[in-house]
């Protein structure tokens, strides 16, 4: 992604910041709810999985925010 980072405008990385940040928002309303209200029903080994592949999810956002919010230091946009 670190090229596509470089290749993009100010206003598309805030933009693009912008929609990484709603996209986790969303990713961790959506789990709370699911993983709170079925934990009972599906069992440990696949609410397991499920919490393994949310923080997954989780750690790709953070990321491509983290590198998103780099670049925008570096052309000193706030």
């Amino acid at each position: 992604m670190n090229n596509t980072i470089k290749s993009m405008t100010s206003e598309e990385l805030k933009e693009k910041l912008k929609q990484l940040k709603d996209n986790l928002c969303d990713l961790e309303d959506m789990h709370a709810f699911t993983f709170g209200k079925t934990t009972v029903h599906i069992g440990a080994e696949k609410a397991q999985n499920m919490q393994t592949e949310f923080e997954e999810e989780c750690k790709e956002f953070n990321e491509q925010i983290a590198e998103i919010e780099i670049e925008l230091k570096a052309r000193g946009v706030n």
